[in-house]
């Protein structure tokens, strides 16, 4: 219970790839907020989480192993952070960048069928923000996070959280 099987090295490395992988993985899954997920999402990550479980900390079925594993994913998340907050290279390609979605009453509809979202999507966010038609906007996007902003014409921007699909990247 209190040994490595493996060497804590090997956890570490292991972990480490692991954590690299799933963060270009999910990345890559699209733009999407925690609380938009849908039980599919929980699913597929709940089976990540254990298909990537023995790939971490190998044949160590140890405390030790795990808290090490445990505590390798922190502080790499720690690291990835701080490292995207002072270069926003980085961090455009850690979370990529806003989608215009409509722009001057106009829906765009590459960039709709590029992030996933359809049209009734689209028009259940507008409606959230009090906007009957699609004239009355000047600018709708996708967030970062997954939330949908919407600038009505001569209005001030309203974020609203919508359930997204898994995006592709950009």
């Amino acid at each position: 219970m209190m040994t490595l099987a493996v060497t804590a090295w090997d956890i570490v490395v292991r972990t480490a790839v692991i954590y690299l992988v799933l963060l270009v993985g999910l990345r890559l899954a699209g733009k999407r907020e925690i609380g938009q997920m849908t039980v599919f999402d929980l699913i597929v990550l709940l089976l990540l989480a254990n298909a990537v479980q023995n790939a971490m900390v190998g044949p160590d079925t140890s405390l030790i192993g795990g808290i090490l594993a445990a505590v390798v994913l922190l502080v790499l998340n720690v690291i990835v952070s701080q490292l995207r907050m002072r270069w926003p290279q980085l961090r455009h390609l850690v979370e990529g960048t806003p989608t215009l979605l409509v722009l001057r009453g106009e829906v765009i509809a590459d960039h709709l069928r590029h992030e996933g979202i359809d049209q009734e999507m689209l028009e259940a966010a507008l409606r959230e923000h009090g906007v009957k038609d699609l004239g009355d906007v000047e600018m709708a996007v996708l967030e970062i996070d997954g939330s949908i902003s919407v600038v009505p014409v001569g209005g001030m921007t309203k974020r609203v959280k919508r359930p997204m699909k898994f995006l592709r990247h950009q």
